[in-house]
Order: structure tokens, then sequence, then C-alpha cells
């Protein structure tokens, strides 16, 4: 045997996995297709926000949650239709989450050393149900360091455990196959790829040099998701969510391929709910790209407009912040305006200075560099927008700005093929809603959101700007800006029981073989269902990946 267990995938699910493993000394290959460069994947990009449920953050700011109300919010989220068989195991995986995250989840986090804003942010507001889909109470814990804060210290344990002997990195490895034999996972097959330099992010050629075989008594597969492959996307795009759109932007580094898959699916693995997906409807060409057709997400508030490729304010539930598949859903199935790409937000200079963040470590240089100082100077006690936000605003293609209602309108106009927008149409629509700001209450379902988030006071103070006209010309100049569909996440994939055992075509646990993170649903093929709560993806790797290295370690003694 190369080792006793063999990892694919050096990503956050990977690399907690290996941790796991080598504390409990088993040996461990580590398979990546990427250099060194690009240790924790995916996570390491991320805005490095996490679930949790009870929290001090919480109680701090008096927010009251406990494990029944979370509960309660994720089942009406991931509306689980099939119990029977591809959701069996999701529910439980989805019920041992947020048991996690309602109770050791905080303090192993900070075990590690993860520690957090002391704010909490308030994602994926829902569907305006009590009983449906979104987080009722703030849950997103943003953590010091962003994602990169996350993937840290399970990077230093790996190269530490490197250092022991205990850790071999494979780097430039693609795996093409997994070896099964007499029914137990006994290693991998693949491609040896040639050296290649580029920085994290970049993509990498995919030049053939050798081949390779490493065998082991076990296999962790943790090789993430979909999201850079726009043919898997659409070939698994849902009927429910309409047509794909013609042209989308990426989320996610090059590497994010979706093949293993696929090569796990002819090994005789069991693959569900691959209709499930989630991608962003709040998309914006990045200026400074670092990986093919790279998009960066808008983390919106709840104040700006959002209108269709038509002109027309989208409806409830599909507000900034609220309910993205609705809102996706929305736009890629209604008749008329199911054939453009993109739709809309119109806001003041008021609203972007308080309300736009943009996800990605490297969108937010100052907590992903755990700089306090910089923290409260650039968010709570500077004047203009955050540097990166407003570097999109003077650089950005999607981003235009007007002094009044129809010189914005024609700038907007002149972002698409043919002009669509009507400034009277528009006109008539923001004043109807100006019209409503001049009480504390308001028959406008987004203005009562907007008072509704105003209410507690991390939004009041850091995140909801003062409820105002946006026609006011003290809140200018006015804002118009071009929003596209950004893939993401695939929310299914290899079946797993709790242990995270991947199942074969006949629901039985394959010995030896093991699936965390994306590539499994994040658990169990499909932990979220139909929908997120946000901060559910990088703790999905975190619990999941911890299960795995956690049940190899023991199957492996």
């Amino acid at each position: 045997m190369d080792a006793d267990v063999i990892v694919v995938g050096a990503g956050l699910a990977g690399l907690v996995a290996a941790h796991e493993l080598t504390s409990r000394g088993r040996k461990v290959a580590l398979v990546d297709q990427e250099n060194a460069a690009n240790l924790g994947g995916q996570a390491f990009w991320s805005f490095g926000g996490l679930f949790l449920v009870g929290s001090p953050e919480q109680r701090r700011l008096g927010i009251k949650d406990s494990f029944d109300l979370a509960w309660n919010d994720w089942q009406g989220s991931a509306q689980f239709d099939r119990t029977e068989d591809e959701d069996s195991w999701a529910v439980r995986w989805a019920r041992a989450y947020v048991e996690f995250a309602a109770g050791e989840k905080r303090a192993w986090l900070d075990g590690h050393g993860i520690k957090f804003l002391p704010t909490v942010g308030w994602a994926e507001r829902g569907d305006l149900r009590a009983h449906g889909h979104g987080n009722s109470v703030p849950r997103f814990h943003v953590a010091w360091g962003t994602g990169t804060g996350v993937v840290e210290p399970f990077v230093n344990h790996a190269r530490q455990a490197a250092r022991k002997g205990l850790l071999t990195f494979h780097h430039r490895h693609q795996v093409d196959e997994l070896v099964i034999e007499g029914g137990a996972a006994r290693g991998v097959r693949g491609t040896v790829l040639a050296e290649d330099g580029s920085a994290r992010g970049v993509a990498s050629n995919r030049d053939r040099v050798g081949e390779f075989e490493l065998t082991a008594q076990a296999v962790v597969v943790t090789t993430g998701g979909i999201g850079a492959n726009h043919d898997i996307v659409r070939r698994y795009w849902p009927e429910r969510l309409g047509t794909p759109p013609t042209e989308m932007v990426t989320g996610v580094p090059a590497y994010v391929d979706g093949r293993m898959l696929d090569i796990s699916a002819n090994a005789g693995v069991r693959l569900v709910n691959r209709d499930r997906m989630w991608h962003y409807t709040e998309g914006l060409q990045n200026w400074d790209p670092i990986w093919p057709g790279h998009g960066i997400r808008i983390l919106p508030g709840p104040s700006s407009l959002w209108f269709d490729a038509l002109g027309r304010r989208l409806p409830d539930p599909c507000l900034p912040g609220y309910d993205t598949l609705s809102t996706l859903k929305h736009l890629r199935t209604t008749e008329d305006i199911a054939g453009y790409d993109h739709s809309w937000f119109i806001l003041t200079q008021k609203i972007i200075e308080k309300e736009f963040a943009l996800s990605g470590s490297e969108q937010n240089p100052d907590i992903t560099a755990k700089d306090r100082a910089g923290f409260l100077k650039e968010r709570l006690l500077g004047k203009g927008a955050p540097g990166p936000v407003d570097a999109f605003l003077r650089k950005g293609a999607d981003f235009v700005a007007a002094p009044n209602l129809e010189q914005l309108v024609d700038k907007m106009n002149q972002l698409t093929d043919k002009p669509l927008l009507d400034p009277a149409a528009i006109r008539r629509l923001v004043e109807a809603r100006d019209l409503q700001m001049a009480n504390a209450y308001s028959k406008d379902s987004q203005v009562q959101g907007i008072r509704n988030a105003r209410r507690y006071i991390g939004d009041r103070l850091g995140r909801v700007a003062t409820p105002h006209r946006i026609l006011d010309p003290a809140a200018g100049p006015l804002i118009g800006v071009k929003l596209h569909v950004l893939t993401r996440k695939t929310l299914g994939g290899i079946q797993t029981d709790l242990d995270s055992r991947a199942l074969d075509t006949d629901g039985q646990a394959i010995e030896g073989l093991y699936a965390a993170g994306e590539v499994a649903g994040f658990g169990g093929g499909g932990v979220h269902g139909y929908n997120a709560l946000e901060g559910t993806f990088l703790g999905g790797c975190l619990f999941s990946g911890r299960a795995a290295g956690r049940a190899a370690a023991q199957q492996t003694a």
C-alpha cells in the first residue's frame, strides 16, 4: 500500500479529512490535479460565512435562536420530497448538521483558532412565509480571515503532517479512475500533468506527461462540484428553473469541473439529486479576473430596487438578499424575459456605501488580513463605499451612474444590444415606491423589509441604509447595475451514509470508499434539498470532511 488512505482533492473537505486521519496516526496520500499554490481549493476564495445557531455572537446582539427554529427553517428551505429514495440519507445529514451548528461546531472551530466578526449577517431572508424558505434570524457568521482564514489551520496541519512523514502531497495528479476490487475501494489511477507554476486560481495546463496508480486501504473523494463546467450545469439544469442562460459568469476557478462525479458513477457509485443546483442572480463581470469568465457576487442589503430586463420590478419574494432560487426561477421561466440573461439594480450612492458587499476573500482585504482597525475604518467609520466596491463602481463593466433617472436609464440601455428600458415606466415605479417612504409603515413589502431589517442592530449599524427616497438628490447620484447569473454550487452528488461511506447503486456502502464536501452534496447526496440557507457550504465541507476522516481512520485502525 502507498498509504493507509488516499484523499482525492485538496480543498477544504479534503484537508479536514486529512487532518482527522493524520491526527490519528494514519498515513495519507493527498492527490490533487492543481499545484501547491491551490491548497484549500475553492474555499480559499470564499467570503468565509458559516452557519451557526445560538452562538455567543448572536446572543450579544440580542438574537434569539434555537435548534427548533433553525431546523424548522432548514426543512422549510430544503423541501425534501424524495425521502424514500434520493433524500433518504440527506434528511438525516441535514438534522445532524443543524445539531452540529447548534452544538459542538462553534467550540470545535474555536479549537482550530477560527474567530468571527462581532456582527452576524442575515443572508437568505426567505420567501416571506414562516414555514417556507429562509433564515428567520441572522446566522451568517463571517470568519476573521474570510475563507482564507477558515482554510488556514487545515493547510498548516497538512504541511506539518507532511514534515512528520504522515502525509504525502501528490500535486498535478489527475484521477481518472477509482479502483474497486472485490466490492472494495483499493486505490486510484490517473494522469500525471505537466508542472505548472500558475498563481492560485489561474487556469492551469492539462498536458499529460505520465500515468500513476496509488493503492490504499481506503479512498476519500472530496473533489468539489460543477460550477466552472457550464456544459454540465446546462446538462442537469432542472426544468423547474426554466432554460439556462446563454451567457453566465463563473463564480469558481476552472478546476471546479465536476469530473469526479461521472468517474465515481462509472465505478458503481450512486449519484443522486443532480438536478439540484445553486446559482446566484446578482453576478458581476470581474474587472480584474483571475480565472476564465470570473464573476463576483454582490451580497446585497435589502434596499436596491430590482428590475427585470424589460424594466419591471421583480415580484415577492424576489427581493435583494431574500430568496435566491425563486429569483432565478422567475427570471428564467417568465416567458417574455427568459430570452435575456440579465436583470438590473437601481440604487443610490447612499445605498451602495452602506449595503454593498462583494463575495470573495480577495474582495474583502480588511477581513482577510484580520485587520480589525481597518475593518472599523472601512466598514463603520469611513465615508464612501468600501474600496473594492468603489473599484467596481469606477471600473466595472456593469455599473453606470447619473444625476437623474432619465440619464441613468439611457446609460443602462447602452449596456444591452438594444434599448429595452422605458425611462417613463421606470420613473412611475420608482416614484410610487418613494411615496411609501413618508411613514414608518408601508404597503410595499420591500419597504416593510427594510424597516424590519433595521430593527436588528447589526443591520442598522453596518448593513442597511437609512430609509430614503431613491430620487432624493441628497442620496445620489443614481446607480444602475447590470446583473448576471453566476454559477456556483451543485446541491446533489454522491449518496453517503452518516459515516460518509459512498453507496452503490443498490444503496449499500462500498467498503473503503468515502465522499465528502460538494461532491457528496455536502453530505448524503444533498443535505440542502432544494435551497441553501447560506453559510452552509463551508460548514458542510467541514462537517462531512470530519465525518469521512474519522470513519476512514476507524476502518484503517
